[in-house]
Protein backbone atom coordinates (compact mmCIF):
# COMPACT_ATOMS: atom_id res chain seq x y z
CA UNK A 1 0.00 0.00 0.00
CA UNK A 2 3.00 2.73 0.63
CA UNK A 3 4.34 1.69 -2.64
CA UNK A 4 1.07 2.48 -4.25
CA UNK A 5 1.11 5.50 -2.38
CA UNK A 6 4.46 6.87 -3.58
CA UNK A 7 3.72 5.99 -6.97
CA UNK A 8 0.62 8.03 -6.85
CA UNK A 9 2.66 10.90 -5.43
CA UNK A 10 4.82 10.78 -8.69
CA UNK A 11 2.11 12.39 -10.19
CA UNK A 12 2.84 15.67 -8.29
CA UNK A 13 5.43 17.86 -10.03
CA UNK A 14 8.96 17.33 -9.28
CA UNK A 15 7.82 14.33 -6.69
CA UNK A 16 10.24 11.48 -6.40
CA UNK A 17 9.39 8.91 -9.43
CA UNK A 18 9.12 5.46 -8.71
CA UNK A 19 12.13 3.43 -8.38
CA UNK A 20 13.36 0.10 -7.78
CA UNK A 21 16.85 0.11 -7.41
CA UNK A 22 18.77 -3.20 -8.34
CA UNK A 23 19.70 -5.28 -5.54
CA UNK A 24 23.59 -6.24 -4.79
CA UNK A 25 23.48 -9.79 -6.95
CA UNK A 26 21.02 -8.98 -9.36
CA UNK A 27 22.68 -8.90 -12.92
CA UNK A 28 23.52 -5.47 -14.82
CA UNK A 29 20.97 -4.58 -17.11
CA UNK A 30 22.06 -4.98 -20.81
CA UNK A 31 21.86 -0.93 -22.09
CA UNK A 32 23.45 1.01 -24.78
CA UNK A 33 23.54 4.95 -24.96
CA UNK A 34 25.15 7.50 -26.18
CA UNK A 35 28.28 9.07 -24.54
CA UNK A 36 29.47 12.86 -24.49
CA UNK A 37 30.91 12.52 -28.18
CA UNK A 38 27.53 11.09 -29.73
CA UNK A 39 28.93 7.96 -30.09
CA UNK A 40 27.45 4.74 -28.67
CA UNK A 41 28.68 2.97 -25.83
CA UNK A 42 27.78 -0.25 -24.84
CA UNK A 43 27.83 -0.99 -21.11
CA UNK A 44 27.83 -4.72 -21.49
CA UNK A 45 30.96 -4.89 -23.72
CA UNK A 46 32.28 -2.96 -20.99
CA UNK A 47 30.94 -5.45 -18.14
CA UNK A 48 32.89 -7.62 -19.80
CA UNK A 49 36.17 -6.35 -19.28
CA UNK A 50 36.60 -4.84 -16.42
CA UNK A 51 35.08 -3.73 -12.88
CA UNK A 52 31.92 -0.95 -13.97
CA UNK A 53 31.18 1.85 -11.79
CA UNK A 54 28.24 3.65 -13.00
CA UNK A 55 26.98 6.43 -10.98
CA UNK A 56 24.49 8.79 -11.50
CA UNK A 57 23.79 12.16 -10.85
CA UNK A 58 20.78 14.93 -11.49
CA UNK A 59 22.71 18.32 -13.91
CA UNK A 60 26.08 18.49 -15.12
CA UNK A 61 27.96 21.27 -14.07
CA UNK A 62 25.50 22.16 -11.03
CA UNK A 63 27.82 22.13 -7.60
CA UNK A 64 26.73 18.96 -6.11
CA UNK A 65 27.38 17.22 -9.30
CA UNK A 66 30.78 18.67 -10.51
CA UNK A 67 31.69 17.95 -6.53
CA UNK A 68 31.35 13.88 -7.15
CA UNK A 69 32.46 13.79 -10.68
CA UNK A 70 35.69 15.49 -9.82
CA UNK A 71 35.49 13.43 -6.37
CA UNK A 72 36.46 10.36 -8.89
CA UNK A 73 38.37 12.47 -10.68
CA UNK A 74 41.04 13.19 -8.33
CA UNK A 75 40.93 9.56 -7.30
CA UNK A 76 41.03 8.44 -10.87
CA UNK A 77 44.33 6.73 -10.83
CA UNK A 78 43.92 4.57 -7.51
CA UNK A 79 40.28 3.72 -9.54
CA UNK A 80 41.76 1.97 -12.83
CA UNK A 81 44.96 0.15 -11.04
CA UNK A 82 42.13 -1.69 -9.45
CA UNK A 83 40.68 -2.30 -12.57
CA UNK A 84 37.29 0.07 -12.52
CA UNK A 85 35.95 1.36 -16.04
CA UNK A 86 33.58 5.15 -14.87
CA UNK A 87 30.76 5.81 -16.65
CA UNK A 88 28.97 9.24 -15.17
CA UNK A 89 25.46 9.28 -15.99
CA UNK A 90 22.22 11.73 -16.11
CA UNK A 91 19.63 13.18 -18.51
CA UNK A 92 21.92 15.50 -19.64
CA UNK A 93 22.90 16.35 -23.94
CA UNK A 94 26.12 14.80 -25.21
CA UNK A 95 26.54 18.72 -25.80
CA UNK A 96 26.16 19.33 -22.14
CA UNK A 97 28.22 16.49 -21.11
CA UNK A 98 31.18 17.25 -23.30
CA UNK A 99 31.05 20.87 -21.87
CA UNK A 100 30.84 19.07 -17.77
CA UNK A 101 33.73 16.74 -18.73
CA UNK A 102 35.70 19.91 -20.83
CA UNK A 103 35.41 22.13 -18.03
CA UNK A 104 36.72 19.90 -15.07
CA UNK A 105 38.79 17.50 -16.38
CA UNK A 106 36.84 14.39 -16.33
CA UNK A 107 39.01 11.35 -17.74
CA UNK A 108 35.97 9.31 -18.08
CA UNK A 109 33.05 8.52 -20.14
CA UNK A 110 30.12 10.79 -19.44
CA UNK A 111 26.83 9.06 -20.45
CA UNK A 112 23.82 11.43 -22.37
CA UNK A 113 20.97 9.35 -20.60
CA UNK A 114 18.28 11.63 -22.60
CA UNK A 115 15.81 8.88 -23.16
CA UNK A 116 16.01 7.49 -19.35
CA UNK A 117 17.43 3.40 -20.95
CA UNK A 118 20.20 3.53 -18.73
CA UNK A 119 18.56 5.42 -15.55
CA UNK A 120 15.91 2.95 -15.71
CA UNK A 121 17.56 -0.15 -16.38
CA UNK A 122 19.28 0.41 -13.00
CA UNK A 123 16.43 0.98 -11.45
CA UNK A 124 17.23 5.06 -10.40
CA UNK A 125 14.84 6.94 -9.11
CA UNK A 126 13.94 10.56 -11.17
CA UNK A 127 12.47 13.74 -9.83
CA UNK A 128 11.29 15.46 -12.94
CA UNK A 129 13.58 14.86 -15.47
CA UNK A 130 16.33 14.22 -13.10
CA UNK A 131 18.25 11.23 -12.12
CA UNK A 132 18.64 10.59 -8.43
CA UNK A 133 22.51 10.52 -7.25
CA UNK A 134 23.09 6.47 -7.32
CA UNK A 135 26.53 4.67 -7.80
CA UNK A 136 26.63 0.61 -8.71
CA UNK A 137 29.91 -1.61 -9.15
CA UNK A 138 29.67 -4.34 -11.91
CA UNK A 139 31.75 -7.30 -12.18
CA UNK A 140 31.28 -10.05 -14.64
CA UNK A 141 27.95 -8.35 -15.23
CA UNK A 142 26.41 -8.10 -11.47
CA UNK A 143 25.75 -5.65 -9.13
CA UNK A 144 28.32 -6.07 -6.56
CA UNK A 145 27.98 -3.06 -4.42
CA UNK A 146 25.64 -0.50 -4.71
CA UNK A 147 25.18 3.54 -2.59
CA UNK A 148 21.86 4.50 -2.84
CA UNK A 149 22.48 7.56 -1.35
CA UNK A 150 25.55 8.69 -2.94
CA UNK A 151 27.87 11.46 -2.00
CA UNK A 152 29.03 14.33 -3.57
CA UNK A 153 32.72 15.39 -1.93
CA UNK A 154 33.24 11.04 -0.69
CA UNK A 155 31.90 9.49 -4.08
CA UNK A 156 35.56 8.06 -4.53
CA UNK A 157 36.41 7.37 -1.09
CA UNK A 158 32.99 4.90 -0.83
CA UNK A 159 33.53 3.14 -4.02
CA UNK A 160 37.67 2.35 -3.32
CA UNK A 161 36.39 1.04 0.18
CA UNK A 162 34.06 -0.57 -1.01
CA UNK A 163 36.26 -2.41 -3.19
CA UNK A 164 38.51 -3.11 -0.16
CA UNK A 165 35.75 -4.59 1.69
CA UNK A 166 35.09 -7.01 -1.98
CA UNK A 167 38.86 -7.58 -1.57
CA UNK A 168 39.35 -5.99 -5.20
Amino acid sequence: MKKLIVCLLAFIPFAVACGNPLEVGAKAPDVKAVDHDGKTVSLTEAYKKDIVLVFFYPRANTSGCTAQACSLRDAYEPLTKKGVKIFGVSTDTPEAQKSFRDNHNLPFTLIADTDSKVIEGFGVPKRGNFAARQAFLVKDGVIIWRDLRASTARQAQDVLEALEKLGV
